[in-house]
């Protein structure tokens, strides 16, 4: 098969198409020919050789694709056969014409969705609901501030977030992306490059249902991808009871954090990852997607936001496109259409 290998840690063009033979499923995997794979943010850090991949996991760069069963391992869910059409969150392996995914982890690709957009979806849908939802940490009527907007996981958030009742912001960096995030169902959007977001952010979170704001209050919740310096400006923002929950480190890990304001306010401050998590609790949080997310994938309430398709052999334009922050919603690798003779350069 071919793939897409890291030649050596650095840039983008540290990418290229090579040869490999293909993968054998093991105890309850299946085999899947690849249509297409998504893009994250992991994958740049691990190209840089800061994100290795977890113990006993392919070492090819890619966490989400969409393609079709031609093999199963032993013990595989009977329900994925030969020719069942799949997308499925992955330890890597990704970016290659055939992939290896537990079947625990697979989900059926939602009706009228096209493969690219069926592989942009189990990397934010899963880590949506693990943040969000499993355990619930967001209800009907509260107010939800997503920083990163325009990322696959915020996309995915907003829209979800709104599907389940809540009122919704977000912060983006230009004014483009705001006016996306708007026509995407936000009541606000602020340019952190601009707008003092959390001034706005406060004035949101004040406003009354009937329209008297409310002083005391303050945002229920936020996601996180930012961090450093974002975090003693969340913990001025979160309301009484206020939820806090990180999923990305973008300005930095260390932060300074006085306990009596969380103890004042009753703050609920967490985090968490997706990748290094076992099978049997990625399979659980494949079901709560299954359950509750899919339907409102089928019934048009959440839209996958595929930004730009790029066929397997640009991964390196790809990455360069993702580092340059002008995406708005996920970036998806074609891989099946890829049928050319010989090999060229990915950067």
């Amino acid at each position: 098969m071919r793939y897409i290998e890291i030649e050596q840690f650095g840039g983008p063009e540290a990418l290229r198409l090579a040869e490999a033979p293909q993968p054998v499923p093991g105890a309850g995997e299946v085999l899947i020919q690849v249509a297409a794979a998504g893009l994250n943010r992991a994958d740049i850090h691990q190209r840089q050789g800061n994100y290795p991949p977890p113990v006993g996991a392919s070492e090819i760069l890619g966490l989400e694709v969409a393609g079709t069963v031609v093999e199963r391992g032993p013990g595989a869910d009977a329900r994925w056969a030969v020719g069942t059409e799949v997308c499925a969150l992955v330890p890597g392996g990704g970016y290659a014409e055939f992939c290896v995914a537990h079947s625990g982890c697979c989900l059926p690709i939602p009706k009228g969705l096209t493969m690219e957009q069926a592989a942009s979806l189990p990397e934010a849908a899963m880590t949506v609901w693990a943040n969000l939802f499993d355990p619930r940490r967001l209800f009907a009527g509260e107010r939800f501030l997503m920083q990163g907007g325009t990322s696959g996981i915020g996309v995915f958030a907003i829209q979800a977030g709104r599907s389940f009742g809540a009122h919704v912001a977000a912060t983006a960096g230009s004014e483009e992306k705001c006016g996306f995030l708007r026509k995407l169902g936000c009541e606000e959007a602020w340019n952190y490059r601009e707008e003092d977001w959390a001034a706005g952010a406060r004035a949101w979170a004040a406003g009354g249902e009937d329209g008297k704001a409310q002083a005391h209050r303050g945002v229920d919740v936020i996601v996180d991808m930012v961090a450093g310096d974002y975090f003693a400006k969340h913990v001025e923002l979160l309301g009484r009871d206020g939820r806090l929950i990180h999923i990305a480190t973008g300005h930095g890990s260390e932060v300074t954090l006085d306990l009596r304001k969380v103890m004042g306010k009753r703050l609920t401050i967490t985090g968490s990852t997706l990748r290094s998590r076992s099978v049997e609790e990625k399979t659980r949080l494949r079901d709560g997607v299954e359950q509750h997310l899919w339907p409102l994938i089928e019934a048009g309430q959440i839209r996958p936001m595929v930004d730009r398709v790029f066929p397997l052999a640009e991964a390196g334009e790809a990455h360069r496109w993702m580092e340059s922050s002008r995406h708005m919603g996920k970036i998806v690798l074609r891989v099946e259409a890829e049928r050319g003779p010989g090999l060229s350069a990915a950067g």
